[in-house]
């Protein structure tokens, strides 16, 4: 629990970031005008050169990582022989603007508008970075040491699969390990909803993604061949039918559900007590249901604890075009499949059991491509920490901080926990619930902001002395 004493420092901290927070938020509306792109090599260097000379700034060690045909990752640290080591992990990268006819702004010239400021990248990820950065600065500020020992850990390539990380992790072991030791790390993200109300994610969902290329025959072929010729939609088509049951929505795939890990009565707590706001959820996507009419703790047991198995994209010879309809068997066909896991599935064994599936019912001509994998990770929510975050919210919030099982969204969590398997792995972060991740118009509410970098101060002082895992 945060000490007494340390209430009136605190509150220093606090004055020190709403009087300083104009320069704050202009300090993020310039990272958030770097263009840090896939394949803008000069958009990535600038964002990670801006955010090393924030660091140095603020008195860290910094070290640049650099990957041979990869991002750089940057770590810095401040290691002062305090009781707890608190890791920060986020990236610095962002995804491509998309059609810039769907967004109001200019996605890379930051507009702030009705308490929100719109830019790509300014919710996922670079607004939870700078907070905590800025989060140091005021504790700068006020105090001459840090309650905790603090690392920080960005990465440049973590919407496209965090391949630079992984290559790091895997021919600099002994380098990763030591950067990444920790007592516990705060991922890249969580929610804030109403601006009252914090909420923090424990574990983090992990992600296979894989193509089916079918090509029966060597090229299109007139329609009228086609009960002579294989046809490459047809069969695709048939591989998939044997995946998933209609009725059930339940994967078909043997051993697609083994290794998940049922929930505890403490998870099943946890759940219950999650504000899920059904039928916000419906009306946003317009149905009157959803799918196999599941409410209530069903519907959130299904939401967190289960595996999905989903088509992204289906794409087979031309139906249409401008110059006219072509009357053909297609000779290729192609599917995009991504599974949301779950904790303790593994990514590779998921494609190894696919690969498995389409052998056994005949589709060995079916090709199966890995493009992502992302293994889950769990974090019980029953630790000691989850007390001194509940505790450390109510200093900046009017509610109660609310806990969910996981983060929804996959994210390179296992690299942290092959080093270190006991690591407990918690999200916190501004994002308000309309953030618009990957979408146009992505935005973040500035009392957000403000309030979580006030919270981020909080946590750490709230974990100056005491267990955090209880072990």
């Amino acid at each position: 629990m945060i000490k007494k004493e340390r209430y009136k420092s605190l509150e220093q901290m606090f004055q020190y970031v709403d009087l300083h927070f104009d320069a704050m938020a202009e300090e993020l509306c310039r990272i958030a005008s770097l263009p840090s792109v896939e394949g803008n090599d000069i958009g990535l260097k600038a964002a990670r050169d801006f955010i090393a000379e924030k660091m140095n700034q603020l008195g860290l060690e910094v070290s640049i990582h650099d990957i041979e045909n990869g991002s750089s990752l940057i770590s810095a640290s401040d290691i002062s022989g305090k009781k707890n080591t608190i890791l920060f992990y986020n990236h610095y990268d962002v995804v491509p603007a998309g059609d810039l006819s769907q967004w109001a702004t200019a996605p890379f010239d930051p507009v702030i508008k009705d308490g929100k400021l719109f830019a790509r990248g300014i919710s996922d990820n670079k607004g939870c970075l700078m907070a905590r950065l800025q989060a140091l600065e005021a504790i700068r500020a006020v105090e001459n040491s840090l309650p905790v020992n603090l690392k920080f850990l960005f990465e440049g390539d973590e919407e496209t699969g965090s391949p630079s990380m992984k290559k790091f992790s895997q021919m600099n072991p002994e380098i990763f390990k030591s950067i990444t030791a920790a007592d516990v790390c705060f991922w890249e993200n969580s929610r804030t909803s109403d601006s009252e109300t914090a909420w923090a994610s424990f574990g983090v969902r992990g992600d296979v993604e894989f193509e089916l290329r079918c090509r029966p025959i060597a090229f299109d072929v007139h329609a009228r061949n086609g009960n002579l010729c294989p046809n490459a939609a047809w069969r695709l088509v048939w591989a998939l039918s044997t995946m998933k049951d209609p009725i059930t929505e339940r994967v078909l795939i043997e051993g697609f559900y083994d290794r998940v890990i049922p929930p505890t009565d403490a998870d099943r707590l946890v759940l219950d007590e999650f504000p899920f706001d059904e039928a916000g959820a419906k009306e946003h996507v317009h149905v009157d249901s959803f799918l196999l009419g599941k409410e209530g703790l069903e519907l959130k047991e299904r939401l967190y604890l289960e595996p999905s198995f989903t088509i992204n994209g289906l794409e087979s010879g031309e139906v249409y075009r401008e110059e006219g309809a072509r009357h053909i068997v297609p000779h290729s066909a192609y599917a995009k499949i991504s599974c949301n896991l779950v904790a303790d599935q593994k990514a590779e064994d998921i494609f190894r059991l696919v690969r498995a599936h389409l052998d056994k019912h005949g589709f060995q001509d079916i090709e199966l491509i890995l493009t992502d994998a992302l293994t889950a990770v769990r974090t019980p929510v029953n630790l000691p920490i989850t007390e001194e975050l509940k505790h450390a919210a109510s200093f900046v919030y009017k509610n109660p901080l609310v806990i969910e099982l996981t983060m929804l969204g996959p994210g390179p969590a296992s690299v942290l926990r092959d080093p270190w398997p006991n690591l407990p792995i918690i999200g916190i972060g501004p994002a308000n619930p309309d953030c618009g991740h990957h979408s146009p118009n992505e935005n973040m509410k500035l009392e957000d902001y403000k309030r979580n970098i006030k919270y981020t101060i909080a946590v750490l002082y709230g974990l100056e002395e005491g267990d955090i895992i209880g072990i």
